[in-house]
């Protein structure tokens, strides 16, 4: 493998690792985001079983969006 080859590939990785850590910092802070009609929250006296479906589904319904028209040629 080429130099420059891994080193754009290092460049990219290191992107989407700056980009997840933003999106962990900041969705705290977006309002109903992970609490959505449709999670599924199990709770129990010592055990808590959460599963955000409808937030995962909408998250990727929108990544989708977004990607497709970032690499449309």
């Amino acid at each position: 493998m080429p130099w420059q080859t891994l080193g754009k590939f290092l460049i990219f990785t290191g992107v989407i690792i700056i980009i997840f850590g933003l999106l962990l910092i900041l969705a705290p802070k977006i309002p109903y985001l992970g609490r959505l009609p449709g999670d599924i929250v199990i709770q129990r006296k010592n055990f808590t079983f959460y599963f955000p479906w409808v937030t995962c589904l909408l998250l990727s319904i929108v990544l989708t969006i977004i990607l497709n028209l970032l690499f449309r040629k």
